[in-house]
């Protein structure tokens, strides 16, 4: 099943990920992956068979009302070696700040700040404050 068309914008894919999900940090890391590249890893999450199997499972979870990002199954990912094979530092920088914000990968932000151009620091920046303080939605 596939989540989004070509004409879903990031944001859009990410609210259809949302729906019933009331965790702050969680709501925050789909939405940053939403915002950053429209959508780039949310898309990948849900088409890409490559990395469904190095997750030896489905990355966004269709068995609930409403499918979601299953940040454990990401986790599970970003301990894989070589997960990151084919993406830039700044796309894999982006994953793992997200997967950081649901407690699933540990991040050095000094690493992350350096992997990423000023526009994706400021997602990484408001994305965290979201899910510290909540998203005024």
């Amino acid at each position: 099943m596939t989540v989004a068309s070509d004409k879903t914008t990031g944001e859009e894919l990410a609210e259809s990920l949302l729906e019933g999900v009331v965790n702050e940090p969680m709501r925050a890391a789909t939405k940053l992956l939403g915002a950053h590249g429209n959508g780039y890893w949310l898309r990948r999450l849900s088409d890409d068979r490559e990395l469904v199997a190095v997750a030896d499972h489905p990355l966004i979870d269709h068995s609930g009302r409403c499918p979601m990002v299953d940040w454990e199954g990401v986790g599970h990912l970003l301990k894989t070696p070589g997960w990151s094979r084919g993406v830039s530092r700044s796309q894999a920088a982006v994953l793992e700040f997200a997967a950081s914000l649901v407690n699933r990968c540990p991040v050095q932000i000094g690493r992350i700040s350096h992997a990423v151009n000023d526009a994706e620091f400021q997602l990484l920046l408001g994305a965290m404050e979201a899910a510290s303080y909540g998203d005024p939605r």
